[in-house]
């Protein structure tokens, strides 16, 4: 069974997305980590902006509180590619169908057609466009898929750092606490970047439990809206997986007086998108393409942990509607003023909703 996409506001509801957008200077664009992750600043935004280091998050934990993380790691999705006629193509998969299929986001001089043909650099490997499904490809690859990825992929890091990934990237682009079984996302939870094992361990320590789940991160998350109406805006597919384990703590804890705090937006995509459907929390292995926007009813978690989001993003406007906008728009004026970093390897919010 598909989960279906919640209706986020009224149908009625028109939402600009000009509104949604906003300058930054590029040096506040973070292209690469600091030296330790929970070194990172931290801007906690609740009834004012206080300015503090991750590692501070202690603070606003306490006994009985459920950390919700996302286990999903990262594959080496990137792969190069030559068209028989020369020409460079990108190749960024997006979630592999089978031993020889997958969906990918590619990038070329020119758009590709339907059965072209690609050649992996440094091999003998073609891969063949089948179909295009949106935004997306289908490529064929002629050898084992698995095997292309293992010897010829590369980590893919947001575009924006225009560079190539180097080797700190493989470990840096990644939790601490990614799941070596559910390698199968082509994104990171960048949330989850800023916490180290010794910090996890103080929280812990401190009667926070600790839960997992799952939601393998798609190319999506990064595309920016282009139709002015929001409303008009076709979300992406993402599957989730939430364990029983996982359901039974999150109704303990929804059950008493103490907090759930998702770390990423993908937590809470995952735990909104399970509670729309079911009217409850319960294990659940599926898709969501949930669209969470102003107007939208949280049930389910209390605060977020989350990074800077681009402009004109469906990330945007999800903590745009959990935090309200006037305190969202507050906050990144506050943050770009006073020199956070941005976007996937840079500074952290924590959002506590009103």
């Amino acid at each position: 069974m598909r989960v279906r996409v919640s209706p986020s506001a009224p149908s009625n509801i028109h939402l600009n997305i000009e509104n949604y957008n906003f300058d930054l200077p590029e040096q506040l664009i973070a292209k690469a980590p600091i030296d330790e992750r929970s070194s990172s600043r931290l801007l906690v935004v609740d009834d004012q902006l206080n300015d503090l280091k991750f590692s501070d998050i202690l603070d606003y934990l306490h006994e009985g509180d459920l950390l919700v993380i996302n286990d999903t790691k990262v594959f080496k999705a990137r792969l190069d590619a030559l068209k028989t006629t020369g020409g460079k193509v990108e190749i960024l998969l997006e979630r592999q169908v089978d031993q020889h299929n997958a969906l990918a986001m590619t990038k070329s001089n020119r758009p590709l057609k339907r059965k072209d043909r690609l050649i992996i650099q440094n091999s003998e490997i073609i891969a063949e466009v089948i179909e295009k499904r949106d935004y997306l490809c289908l490529l064929k690859f002629s050898h084992n898929l698995n095997e292309v990825i293992d010897n010829y992929g590369s980590i893919p890091i947001p575009p924006y750092m225009n560079r190539n990934p180097n080797q700190s990237d493989y470990e840096r682009y990644q939790t601490v606490y990614a799941d070596n079984s559910k390698e199968r996302s082509s994104a990171s939870p960048t949330a989850g970047l800023h916490f180290e094992q010794k910090l996890l361990e103080k929280i812990k320590e401190k009667g926070v439990d600790i839960a997992p789940i799952t939601l393998d991160i798609g190319l999506g998350t990064f595309k920016p809206i282009t139709s002015e109406e929001i409303t008009h805006h076709k979300m992406h597919s993402e599957r989730i997986y939430l364990s029983e384990e996982t359901s039974e703590k999150i109704n303990k804890t929804l059950s008493s007086k103490s907090k759930i705090i998702s770390v990423g937006t993908t937590c809470l995509r995952c735990l909104e998108s399970i509670y729309k459907e079911f009217d409850g929390v319960k294990p659940y292995e599926g898709e969501t393409d949930i669209f969470i926007y102003p107007g939208f009813e949280f049930n389910i978690v209390n605060s977020l942990i989350t990074n800077f989001h681009l402009p004109k993003t469906t990330l945007l406007l999800l903590v745009s509607a959990f935090a309200g906008e006037d305190t969202i728009r507050n906050a990144y004026q506050h943050a770009i003023k006073n020199k956070y970093r941005f976007y996937s390897y840079g500074d952290a919010m924590l959002i506590n909703r009103k």
